[in-house]
């Protein structure tokens, strides 16, 4: 294999300026963007990203100094201390500006949207808060060395870390990091990843469509509430060390999907009593189901195995929040598996899951503000955790949230991907472009997953077929409403 040279990308490192404005582009091998610590690595991937510049892009406006601290919620202190990378591929368009204006375009209209939603451009201190001190968000443009149509036509989620300047744990102190990442044919992607201590995914696809509206010239902006510590406020966590659920290594992530006619069938085997679950539940119920299936062995181990499911706060609040309000406002509903159950796949999950979801309401809400149970329940359970006492299973369901509404000018997405994350054990849902089908981006440990993909159940019910590298292949795209995932 060929050797890829990997440059840092971070603070202090902007290079020399080119009468455009740009850094010069660096002479010698292809740049990887795969972590930013110097390092030769090798290339795992034929796709190769060589960077082109890098700059911190900050507000067009400065913030005002009353709201340069943004103190961090309880909410927001027991978030893991990763950013959250979301990756845009956009298509050529006939209309299509040139690669310059496009990043110019961007850059601009990022400088503005910053002034906005102004915590982006600061920097995290520690499990305290932001200090919103206008230092910017980093900016990378870079060129692909493929087609957009080769991402398409694989959608393999390792290749989206390459349109990230850093992965998820090299964040540091950054609030926010982008990447524009022009293909060949003209289509490009934009990268966008938030840390997870400023707010949750909604929170995120809250940013990028204000960023794109702005983007088209529309100057009416909505602007976010931000201060959730004023719900939630900030609590001693020590003894609880959200970072213990990183796992760097032997992670694989894998993108399953799963259309119409398999959750309707799916549904209607999850109903209970008359009670249907949504497709989302179902699918949460059909993977925990084919995990412990795949990965359990019949005797007995004496460990909780438990499944997570992350909820909105906002509508279970009293009054209700808009959805507009910007922070890490969810929680998760929790239920252990019976495992005395053995004549039921799920182990009775699917009931107590359902109302554990329930229970997430406003009287929960006012619970988790009041005193600190959630707290010391979290420093307990992560105690056996520590201990391997507990196997959880999360899901973080991005259905119906507005993934596809992010057009810049050049139309909207064609695809929205996650990326490779470093959790064991965590599921994402995705809508695809139509809304009916689930993409299901899979994260478990090496050894679980070599077991988990081949099981005969879960591949009856997949969307497509396993290719020789065990990624799942689609057929080219001609990109009309007919071949559209």
């Amino acid at each position: 294999m060929s050797l890829v040279a990997t440059p840092s990308v971070n603070k202090g490192l902007l290079g020399a300026i080119d009468s455009w404005g740009r850094e010069v582009k660096p002479k010698g091998p292809a740049l990887s963007l795969k972590g930013g610590c110097d390092r030769l690595c090798r290339r795992e991937m034929e796709i190769e990203v060589r960077l082109i510049s890098r700059e911190l892009i900050k507000p067009s406006s400065p913030t005002p100094n009353h709201l340069r601290h943004l103190q961090l919620s309880f909410l927001d202190q027991i978030q893991v201390p990763v950013a959250m990378p979301f990756v845009l591929f956009y298509t050529k368009k006939e209309t299509t500006k040139n690669n310059l204006a496009r990043c110019n375009q961007a850059k601009k209209s990022l400088s503005e949207a910053l002034t906005i939603f102004y915590p982006l451009a600061g920097r995290v201190k520690g499990n305290s808060y932001i200090d919103c001190n206008d230092e910017g968000a980093l900016f990378v443009e870079a060129q692909a060395n493929c087609q957009l149509s080769e991402i398409l036509q694989n959608r393999n989620p390792s290749d989206s870390n390459k349109f990230l300047p850093l992965q998820p744990d090299e964040a540091k102190d950054l609030a926010a990091f982008f990447q524009i990442t022009f293909f060949r044919c003209g289509g490009l992607a934009i990268s966008f990843s938030m840390s997870h201590k400023l707010g949750d995914a909604l929170s995120q696809f809250i940013f990028l469509n204000s960023w794109a509206a702005i983007a088209r010239g529309i100057t009416d902006i909505k602007i976010p509430p931000f201060g959730s510590a004023t719900l939630f406020p900030p609590k001693n966590v020590s003894g609880f060390e959200p970072r213990m659920a990183i796992m760097k290594d032997n992670i694989v992530t894998k993108r399953f999907m799963f259309d119409l006619t398999t959750l309707a069938a799916l549904r209607a085997k999850y109903t209970e009593n008359g009670i249907s679950p949504s497709r989302v539940e179902a699918l949460a119920n059909f993977i925990w189901s084919r995990f412990m299936a795949a990965t359990h062995t019949k005797e007995k181990d004496n460990k909780l195995h438990m499944m997570l499911h992350a909820v909105n706060l906002r509508p279970r609040m009293e009054p209700p929040l808009s959805e507009l309000h910007f922070g890490n406002i969810c929680r998760i509903a929790i239920a252990e598996a019976d495992m005395e159950a053995k004549d039921d796949e799920c182990y009775g999950i699917v009931r107590r899951i359902r109302e554990a979801m329930r229970n997430v309401n406003v009287e929960y809400v006012k619970k988790l503000k009041a005193s600190d149970g959630h707290l010391n329940f979290l420093k307990e359970r992560s105690k056996s955790v520590a201990k391997g006492e507990v196997v959880s299973f999360s899901f973080t369901s991005l259905c119906k949230f507005p993934v596809y509404e992010a057009d810049f000018g050049w139309g909207k997405p064609v695809w929205v991907a996650s990326a490779r994350l470093i959790f064991k054990n965590l599921v994402i849902f995705l809508d695809n472009k139509e809304g009916q089908g689930i993409e299901a981006w899979i994260n478990l440990k090496e050894a679980d997953m070599a077991k988990f993909e081949i099981d005969k159940e879960l591949l009856a019910h997949v969307s497509s077929t396993p290719k020789e590298n065990s990624e799942f292949m689609f057929p080219a795209l001609e990109l009309d409403a007919r071949s559209r995932l």
